[in-house]
């Protein structure tokens, strides 16, 4: 449901100013810098916008997380809707990461994290304590930053997560696998001929093509990316993004870019995160042109950032 922005925005609504940055086409040469607007109580209390969706594949409910004393994320609500991606923006340090994070457990590696609230998918509770954390990020993959292919083989890189979820009764439905995930990662025809190679001798989004097809080998539920462009040329980046439209008809992606650029081509819902808040979430299209949260609007427009 439709929440009141602050009585700041609200107020100074008919004044707004036409900015020729706004938009999508955002550069960040063209940024300008000022002090960052600080979060009010009101607009801490609430997220503009619908948080919400009909049939999601998963939901956050009231998440906070603790890194020690550090309140990093706070009462966070929201949905993952099924076969659509959605973009987290936001400053760093903002809780993005982090948030994502949360989505397959992996802070549970982090000393120190605590994470309260309620998140299910297909509406059981992830947090449970009966629940098996490897099944888990089975159905929920990960792809980070930084492209991390194992120091084995191309072709051992894809069948490790099948042969130890016993995906594959033989070798024949082993190759199977390997070749349709290659295939629907756009690498197949790179690599056919050099399988036994290890995958460390890829090109970076060649690398990072492999990680996206050895966590879709174990048929996930969705794709968690973390900045999956970033270490990336802009004709890899463009590759990744290809390939992430394509992989929406299948599976759910949450992804954390610092391009609203890249937000803006390859997302139907984007959500902004500021100082561990989820200010505003919407559908792209509404967020990057008409942005209801003087934060998100600061931000996009590029004041700060």
């Amino acid at each position: 449901m439709n929440t009141p922005v602050s009585e700041e925005r609200s107020a100074t609504a008919t004044e707004k100013v036409v900015d020729p940055d706004a938009g999508i086409n955002v550069k960040p040469s063209q940024r300008r810098h000022h002090t960052p607007v600080e979060l009010t109580p009101q607009a801490n209390a609430k997220t503009v916008g619908t948080a919400t969706v009909d049939d999601p594949i998963m939901s956050a409910r009231d998440v906070d997380v603790f890194y020690g004393d550090k309140h990093a994320i706070k009462k966070v609500t929201l949905d993952i809707g099924r076969n659509q991606v959605i973009a987290m923006i936001g400053p760093s340090g903002c809780g993005k990461s982090t948030f994502l994070r949360c989505l397959n457990r992996m802070n549970d590696t982090v000393e120190g994290a605590r994470v309260e609230g309620s998140i299910t998918l297909d509406g059981a509770d992830i947090y449970e304590k009966r629940q098996d954390v490897v099944q888990l990020r089975a159905r929920v993959g990960m792809v980070f930053q930084k492209p991390n292919p194992f120091p084995k083989s191309i072709y051992e890189n894809v069948a490790y997560g099948p042969r130890i979820h016993g995906l594959a009764a033989d070798r024949v439905e082993l190759d199977e696998i390997v070749q349709t995930s290659l295939q629907r990662a756009g690498l197949w025809e790179e690599v056919k001929d050099r399988l036994p190679h290890p995958g460390t001798g890829l090109s970076g989004g060649q690398q990072q093509r492999l990680c996206i097809a050895r966590t879709i080998a174990v048929n996930p539920e969705i794709i968690l990316m973390d900045e999956p462009c970033s270490a990336l040329d802009p004709i890899a980046t463009a590759r990744i993004e290809d390939l992430i439209d394509e992989l929406r008809a299948s599976y759910a992606i949450c992804i954390v870019t610092h391009s609203m650029q890249q937000a803006a081509r390859v997302s139907q819902r984007t959500a902004y995160f500021h100082l561990g808040d989820l200010i505003e979430v919407g559908e792209t299209d509404r967020i990057f042109t008409n942005p209801r949260h003087k934060l998100t609007e600061d931000y996009i427009t590029g004041r700060f950032g």
